[in-house]
């Protein structure tokens, strides 16, 4: 069984910076893309970042040029790296796996999330 953990959430000023993480753990064979999505209260999840296994990396409008994802390579944990951060960034943030188990079967996996605040 493969899951995906996220940690480094908290409350934060406007204008400061948060590091988060979401490490795959498990039964995994590879693990082809991982992405960092967020829900507001009242608003529907939405992409923030995604990187591939060729290393091909997404941003979302609103966060291109504070935001960075990173990732070593395809079995090392995956970063977001948040700054300048603004009251609407506050949300719950969710790390996303996709790709192959210990017995090739496709999966794609949420973690539980984590919360970020942003006070203004």
């Amino acid at each position: 069984q493969v899951q995906v953990v996220e940690s480094g959430g908290g409350l934060v000023q406007a204008g400061g910076s948060l590091s988060l993480a979401c490490t795959a753990s498990g039964n995994i064979f590879t693990i082809n893309g991982m992405a960092w999505y967020r829900q507001a209260p009242g608003k529907q999840r939405e992409l923030v970042a995604s990187v591939n296994s060729g290393g091909g990396i997404t941003y979302a409008d609103s966060v291109k040029g504070r935001f960075t994802i990173s990732r070593v390579n395809a079995l090392k944990p995956v970063y977001l790296s948040m700054n300048s951060l603004k009251a609407e960034d506050t949300a719950v943030y969710y790390c996303n796996a996709k790709g192959y188990s210990g017995s090739r079967h496709h999966v794609d996996i949420w973690g539980h999330g984590t919360q970020v605040t942003v006070s203004s």
